[in-house]
């Protein structure tokens, strides 16, 4: 087992993440936290954008919001890019407000980037094997579900997030 890959088995497909640690050490880490507590298990994609990306940690199937771990500090200037199959923190607008929320780029978003200006938002990962699958989620036809935007109508669970 190697902490650095993650496997997401979704209800439509397996994802498979390579966190770095040497660009990310805060971001990667954090995740890496969530993943061994168990924390994604049983959470939805609850914010899906074609052409932008696929958001989920921190929602259950009814649209709770979990619990999660104080903020960590923004590392978006690590050198690593909002490409197509990256994978970064979501966050509100302060910038050191992620917790344990994450995305996967469906595009390339240099907007996303780190720049004098503009603090973004930091990548920690990428896709190694799945990327169909988050092609798959972002297709999905999307509505309104209470307060939230953008909610596929078909859920998709992050059933299990493991390292492998």
């Amino acid at each position: 087992m190697n902490k650095d890959t993650v496997l997401l088995k979704t209800s439509l497909g397996d994802i498979k993440l390579r966190l770095n640690f040497e660009s990310a050490p805060v971001t990667a880490g954090n995740f890496a936290e969530y993943v061994e507590e168990g924390f994604f298990d049983g959470t939805i994609f609850h914010r899906v954008i074609k052409g932008f990306m696929v958001q989920g940690g921190g929602f259950t199937p009814d649209m709770k919001q979990k619990r999660a771990k104080a903020p960590i500090k923004l590392e978006s200037d690590n050198g690593l890019k909002n490409k197509r199959g990256a994978v970064s923190m979501a966050r509100t607008s302060d910038p050191d407000s992620a917790s344990s929320q994450f995305f996967i780029n469906h595009a390339d978003n240099d907007f996303l980037n780190y720049a004098p200006g503009n603090p973004g938002y930091a990548s920690f990962g990428e896709v190694i094997e799945g990327m169909d699958v988050v092609d798959k989620i972002a297709e999905l036809e999307t509505g309104r579900k209470g307060f939230h935007d953008d909610v596929p109508l078909q859920t998709v669970t992050l059933e299990t997030a493991c390292f492998v």
